[in-house]
Order: C-alpha cells, then sequence, then structure tokens
C-alpha cells in the first residue's frame, strides 16, 4: 500500500494545489476452446500535481512516487498554471472551499496470484466445455483491476482509497438454424479482490446454464420487424441508457460544452415515473460496485439527484463548473491513471425503481419486444443513441415468444423517456464496463426494467 510523503509536502503549497500518488494494478487471463491465450499482469504508477491560478489549471505527472518527484511536480504544474494564465487571463475567482475530504483507511488488500485467475477460469471453461460440447466456440475471461489513490489537498485533508474490480466474461458460440454463428456473452462483476469475489467458481454455473439456454432460443430465433415498438427494457438496457444517453448530458463541463440538458434544466424530460441519481458509494444501506467518498479534488463525495420524477434537477460537478453555475461540487472530479487531470465522471448512475412487476409488465403489451442484453452502444450530447441489442424475446398477446437476433434500438433519449408507463422494483447494477470519455475508467450502472416505446432496428 502507498506510504503517506504527500502530506508534508502541503506546506510548501503557494497557490491551490492537488497532489496525488496513485497506483494500477490490473491481471487478466483468457481461454478459448480451452486453450490459454492470454496471461498479463501489470502495475502502474506515480504522482501528479494540479495547480489552479486565476481560472486555469497547470498539471504535470511523473512515474516516480518519491519526495524529489514530487517536489518536481509541484514546481512545474506551478510553473504551467502561471503560463497559463499569463495567456489567457481569465482572471476567475479562486475555486470554492469545500467541507475537508474524507480520510478513510484502504480496505484490507493482498496481492493476488496470477495462478488464481488462471485456475478460475480454468474451472469455469472445463465446465462449459463438459456440458456443452456441442458449442462451435467458447471464451472465458478473467480479470482484476485495483486501484489506489493517495491525496492531499489545499483546504482538504488527505484522501486514501482502494477500490478493486473483479469480473469475469463467459461467452458461447453455437451455430444458428440457418448456419451462421450466433454468440451470446455473460458478463459477471463486482467490487472485490478476485479470490474474494470468485472463491466458489460455480456459484456461475446456474447463469451459465441460463444464458446457454438463451443462446439455444437464439439460435432459432427470428429477426426484429423494424420501427417503432412497445418494448420492455431489462435492468441492463435501462442502465446502459441512464449512463450513456443521459448522464453523460448532465456531466456540467458536457453542459458547458452544448449538451441538450444545459436548456432543460429545471424541465420536464422525462416521464413522471422516472427518477435518476448519481449515487457516490452507497444505496439501500449497502455499499455501490464504484464507491466514492472523496473525488481527486478532495470533495466529499455527494449523491446526486438528476432526475425527480420526470424533471431534470441538476448536474454533476467539479470545483470549477460547480462554480460557474453557482452550484455545491459534487465530488464527481475523477482521473483514472496517476497521469491523467480529474474530470467529471459518473460513479454508480441509476434509474430509481418503481412498483411494477416485470410479469405485468410484459403481460400489457399486445405486440412487442422484451430487450435484455446489449454488448455496446453510443450516444452524443444531442441525447440521441444507438444501442446493439444482443438477446430478447417477442412479446405477443401479453407472453414470451420467439427469441430474436441481434438487432439496434436507437432514439432521443428524451424523448424515449417520456414515453415510459412502468417502472420496475427490480433495481440491478453493472459494473463490468468501462467508460471511454477521454481516458477510460470503472464505472456502475443501475438499472430497473421499463416499459417504453423505442426505434426498433429490425435485420
Amino acid at each position: 500500500m502507498l506510504k503517506d510523503i504527500l502530506t508534508p509536502m502541503k506546506r510548501s503549497f503557494r497557490e491551490y494545489t492537488e497532489l496525488r500518488a496513485q497506483e494500477n494494478t490490473s491481471a487478466s487471463v483468457a481461454f478459448v476452446k480451452g486453450n490459454l491465450v492470454s496471461n498479463s499482469r501489470s502495475t502502474t504508477g506515480g504522482v501528479s500535481a494540479r495547480v489552479y491560478k486565476g481560472g486555469v489549471f497547470g498539471f504535470a505527472s511523473a512515474p516516480e512516487y518519491d519526495e524529489d518527484s514530487l517536489r518536481a511536480c509541484i514546481a512545474s504544474a506551478e510553473r504551467n498554471a502561471v503560463f497559463l494564465d499569463g495567456k489567457v487571463k481569465k482572471g476567475l475567482a479562486p475555486l470554492p472551499r469545500v467541507a475537508e475530504g474524507e480520510l478513510r483507511p484502504p480496505i484490507r488488500s493482498h496481492e493476488v496470484p496470477q495462478k488464481i485467475l488462471v485456475d478460475t477460469a480454468a474451472e469455469i471453461d472445463a465446465y462449459v466445455a463438459k456440458k456443452y460440447p456441442d458449442l462451435l466456440s467458447r471464451t472465458v475471461y478473467a480479470s482484476e483491476l485495483n486501484i489506489e489513490k493517495l491525496s492531499t489537498v489545499s483546504g482538504s485533508s488527505g484522501v486514501h482509497s482502494f477500490v478493486p474490480r473483479s469480473q469475469l466474461y463467459v461467452i458461447m458460440t453455437a451455430e444458428a438454424k440457418d448456419g451462421s454463428p450466433c454468440e451470446i456473452l455473460l458478463a459477471d462483476a463486482n467490487n472485490g479482490l478476485f479470490d474474494e469475489i470468485y472463491a466458489d467458481p460455480s456459484r456461475l454455473f446456474p447463469r451459465i446454464d441460463l444464458y446457454y439456454d438463451r443462446l439455444r432460443d437464439k439460435c432459432e430465433g427470428v429477426y426484429a420487424e423494424a420501427g417503432v415498438r412497445d418494448v420492455v427494457f431489462s435492468p441492463l438496457l435501462t442502465g446502459m441508457l441512464s449512463h450513456e444517453a443521459v448522464g453523460h448530458t448532465v456531466e456540467a463541463d458536457l453542459v458547458l460544452g452544448g449538451s441538450v440538458a444545459g436548456h432543460n434544466l429545471g424541465k420536464t424530460v422525462a416521464a413522471e415515473k422516472v427518477s435518476m441519481v448519481d449515487f457516490a458509494h452507497h444505496y439501500g444501506g449497502e455499499e455501490l460496485p464504484i464507491p466514492v467518498y472523496a473525488d481527486d479534488e478532495g470533495t466529499p463525495a455527494g449523491d446526486v439527484l438528476l432526475i425527480d420524477h420526470g424533471v431534470l434537477k441538476g448536474f454533476m460537478h467539479d470545483k470549477k463548473s460547480a462554480m460557474h453555475f453557482g452550484a455545491e461540487p459534487t465530488g464527481n472530479a475523477r482521473a483514472f491513471a496517476f497521469s491523467d487531470e480529474p474530470l467529471i465522471r459518473m460513479r454508480n448512475t441509476a434509474v430509481l425503481p418503481g412498483k411494477e412487476k416485470l410479469p405485468d409488465m410484459i403481460a400489457s403489451i399486445e405486440d412487442g419486444y422484451y430487450l435484455i442484453e446489449t454488448n455496446n452502444g453510443q450516444a452524443d450530447t444531442t441525447g440521441e443513441f444507438m444501442f446493439g441489442v444482443t438477446m430478447g424475446y417477442e412479446i405477443k398477446n401479453g407472453a414470451l415468444g420467439r427469441a430474436i437476433r441481434d438487432t439496434t434500438i436507437s432514439g432521443v433519449a428524451f424523448d424515449m423517456l417520456k414515453t415510459v408507463t412502468m417502472v420496475g422494483d427490480d433495481l440491478e447494477w453493472c459494473c463490468s464496463g468501462m467508460c471511454g470519455k477521454k481516458q477510460p475508467i470503472p464505472v456502475s450502472m443501475g438499472g430497473v426494467s421499463l416499459k417504453c416505446r423505442v426505434n426498433v432496428g429490425g435485420r
């Protein structure tokens, strides 16, 4: 774990300064059809300093974590801030002061041997190979990403955090009825060290069986009929929508860049049943998959109410955007690597649960689709989105019908959310992906089942 040699440096700060040491450790293995094709482990770490002056930041980083490197980073960041301030001459006020960030001791940590990842992935691969020999191909991918940060910030206490994320992917491919390959992806991830999260790999076997059954359904499936249709989103699809098509539009730096949310604050952007929050670290008394107690600017992290019963209520902020909008910083400034500057990023973004049950949603649709899985998605700051759908079923006369082959859905988020008529009580979290806004970073998406109308792409 990182030793604190940052705090004594605080005496040398002449301007507002953020000083951060960080270490990212990643490990992964991959099996394809029983063959170990990838086995890697790496650690990257170093220090960075960011200095604010008159409305601009000077930034510097170095790969060594020692006192000389810290002093050099601070001096370089100060020079950069003075240079930029002399060029742009914004003349802005000092950044807002915040309550002291929480000094949170790291959770218990240890190095997980690479052999554990190899053995776990091999056990899962062996299960799939023995039980489902008819598959054309199978891939098992296991990984762990641990991010440790230690920082001290002007006007704030030091922050020490350790956030581990472990995940397993199982990809199964079979032959469809038309002879083409048909694929399904099971993604499992959670907050914690790999040997703790996957202490018993067999806990995944029931999910593998479920996904195999879905794959066989998909192999016999039909193509969706294109057009605007009544659909039920699974929690995974709703979570993806909340992150990609809504969440990014309400990050304050993108609002300043012209996102659609800028002129919709205080206006109705969704059905009254829809509420959405970016949570910091807890929900319902439980720690969330990507817990952020204080951000990389030393701001204590708080929950951000984004949509309240259909009305757009707020944005996610760092200190600088909060000053611009006359708001409070929300603790959303996050950096992925030591050499990255903090950006406004989501943490655990979710559509809040309602009261409806999934069977009732399905029963209420005469002709539509139940959309379950997605493997990718894209959206822009207008809220326009397009997501791939890799698993779903027809709904005919209120009952599930045939599976559908891969398709897409598209629309404008704030328009689509106004069509929501039922909100499920089945909140689920997914943290298996990375958000790619300028720099990758782990995020968590929460979703519930939603009944709405959306444009389905068809074949």
